[in-house]
């Protein structure tokens, strides 16, 4: 069940180092304490290869890019890989601009991820090597909505094989598959897309409950989108007048903070394909 990944994440306390980016930083950082884990943020590249050293995780955000973090990716990425450890690739706009799809596709060719999460424009950018998106939002003609599931299972079961990476696909309804299944999880609000971050804050969450869940990254992943898309139900139904965005970042954060397994269990709304 998906409430012992969350516990595990509880018990094993991961350290996940965050190249994330500096708009969203801080919530990255609250929502890894929430979870039971612990953050180190750095993307200077002298320091970043002895700090993901003593992590079990990296989590890589290419949302700000600048070249001095761009060295530090590549070169805390290659430290990571070389010990074993988690690591995770959030390609934040790829297809918005050259540079952005350049660097995700380089991180890719050089470095080999445990998970990529992004939503669906995002990973089709990365499946062709090339695309276009809105901003670092999805194309709404790429959107996964029941009418397109099918082929959005498919894609996602297709390069999670060529990546050899757990990807997952987040949106409206979120994808996770090894290559072989798929979760299909319908979990969240959609009011949490008027919240800049809370993808950065799942790539983070979901770092630190793969580290915490080495033996079973699929489902460690699974648990944290649904984690994350439960949270945003549980805030919003803690919403009062005069509550806005703002708040609604916190109370995600408060949910994941008293969130526990038999939670989770509970209110997990997903299906395997």
């Amino acid at each position: 069940m998906l409430g012992k990944c969350l516990e595990n994440v509880r018990k094993n306390v991961p350290l996940v180092h965050n190249i994330t980016n500096y708009v969203t930083v801080n919530d990255v950082a609250n929502v890894l304490l929430a979870c039971g884990g612990s953050p180190i943020m750095s993307d200077e590249p002298e320091d970043v290869e002895d700090i993901t050293s003593i992590c079990g995780g990296l989590n890589i955000n290419i949302g700000t890019l600048n070249k001095s973090s761009i060295e530090g990716m590549f070169r805390a990425g290659r430290k990571a890989s070389e010990l074993g450890h988690v690591t995770l690739l959030d390609p934040v706009g790829a297809g918005a601009s050259k540079l952005r799809t350049d660097t995700a596709v380089k991180l890719m060719d050089e470095i080999p991820f445990s998970i990529i999460r992004g939503n669906i424009s995002e990973i089709k950018t990365l499946a062709l090597g090339s695309g276009t998106t809105k901003g670092v939002d999805a194309d709404v003609a790429d959107a996964v909505t029941e009418d397109t599931l099918d082929s959005a299972v498919k894609f996602v079961k297709d390069f999670a094989k060529k990546a050899g990476a757990v990807v997952a696909i987040t949106g409206a309804i979120d994808l996770v598959s090894d290559g072989d299944k798929c979760y299909v999880i319908r979990n969240g609000r959609a009011e949490m897309g008027k919240i800049t971050g809370t993808g950065c804050q799942l790539s983070g969450l979901t770092t630190a409950f793969a580290v915490a869940n080495p033996d079973n990254i699929c489902e460690a992943v699974a648990a944290a989108v649904c984690t994350m898309g439960l949270a945003g139900e549980i805030g919003w139904s803690r919403m009062q007048e005069g509550d806005g965005n703002s708040t609604y970042r916190n109370r995600i954060i408060d949910a994941i903070f008293n969130m526990d397994g038999e939670t989770l269990d509970k209110g997990a709304k997903y299906e395997v394909r």
